[in-house]
């Protein structure tokens, strides 16, 4: 008698709590594509925040920049069109250059385990976080495949080798950064690297990750690289609109914010495989891999940091900067 009434409280409470609990739907877009390291972890992210909900978040799934272009994601995501933005703080730098010290630091950390510290150890997030709740967002963190690597017809072996290297550059402050060591950056897109190489327009490429860069074909045509990456380490980031994840209860929250966390850790873990076989097939073909000493990349990271004061023309852009400087010599990156 006593069990029975037992299960029947039981089964009443699920059905109350079923009744009361409230179902969230969300539209998010990430620029990459389904089959890809990122496209892969993304969807598993996904199923996880799914499950865990226990069906309470749905997550409708745009890949490759299906609804909007890449760079507009973010403002889809604000106006509505969207829910949330699974793309590159670095792409709203337009709106302030302080986005630069989020989506991509260049020369700041060595390696993504260093970028994730600032994040939750250093102050990054709480100084994020007051960029995007200003414009009516909400930043859950970032994720990181693996450091990018050069592709250079000509060996670059320190930073000596970048003067007058004519390569592909993406815009921003990338281009600040090599011009300070010399070389000659060339802003075009991607769709035009392999036909520049080729014709000899271009020396060489900062383009992706070595796997990237290797399954896109580069080192078929030039055949030396820059390995382990330094220059460059993209955060892609996860952010929502700021009063749907006001509206959404704090168990869900959770969910969201320890699935993200996962899944970043383990994109950069399968990302460093990815780039370590890359490494080993390319050498097994020819390619010769270049490791920039530690006083190289110290030449190297001077450089960014210069650009870094140049290209930062807001306070918040300034703050930032000055948190990541005191966190490098917090871990011993920089004096």
């Amino acid at each position: 008698m006593i069990r029975s009434l037992l299960l029947g409280a039981s089964v009443a409470a699920f059905a109350a709590t079923g009744a009361l609990a409230q179902e969230f739907t969300m539209r998010i877009q990430t620029h990459h594509s389904p089959e890809s390291i990122n496209g892969q972890a993304i969807a598993q992210f996904y199923d996880d925040v799914e499950v865990m909900s226990g069906g309470r978040i749905e997550i409708e799934e745009f890949y490759a920049s299906a609804v909007v272009k890449s760079p507009e994601t973010f403002d889809a995501t604000i106006n509505g069109i969207l829910d949330g933005d699974m793309t590159s703080g670095a792409y709203q730098t337009g709106k302030n250059t302080a986005f630069q010290f989020i989506g991509d630091p260049m020369g700041g950390y060595d390696t993504p385990w260093q970028l994730y510290a600032f994040l939750y150890n250093g102050g990054g997030l709480d100084k994020a976080q007051e960029l995007y709740n200003d414009l009516g967002m909400q930043l859950i963190g970032w994720h990181i495949a693996a450091p990018e690597s050069l592709a250079s017809g000509r060996p670059l072996r320190n930073a000596a080798d970048m003067e007058g290297w004519k390569f592909r550059s993406p815009p921003g402050m990338q281009t600040q950064v090599f011009a300070n060591l010399g070389a000659s950056p060339i802003v075009m897109d991607f769709t035009e690297v392999f036909t520049s190489l080729e014709s000899g327009i271009i020396e060489g490429a900062d383009m992706s990750n070595l796997a990237v860069n290797k399954s896109a074909g580069l080192y078929d045509v030039v055949k030396h690289a820059t390995y382990p990456g330094f220059h460059s380490m993209p955060a892609d980031h996860f952010a929502i609109r700021k009063d749907l994840w006001d509206s959404l209860p704090e168990d869900l929250q959770r969910i969201i914010d320890v699935a993200l966390q996962k899944m970043a850790f383990r994109l950069t873990l399968t990302g460093s495989v990815a780039t370590e076989e890359a490494a080993k097939a390319l050498a097994e073909q020819g390619v010769t891999v270049h490791d920039w000493s530690p006083e190289d990349r110290a030449s190297y990271r001077e450089a960014a940091l210069s650009a870094w004061d140049t290209f930062a023309d807001t306070d918040d852009a300034r703050e930032l900067i000055s948190m990541h400087k005191e966190f490098q010599n917090r871990i011993g990156l920089v004096e």
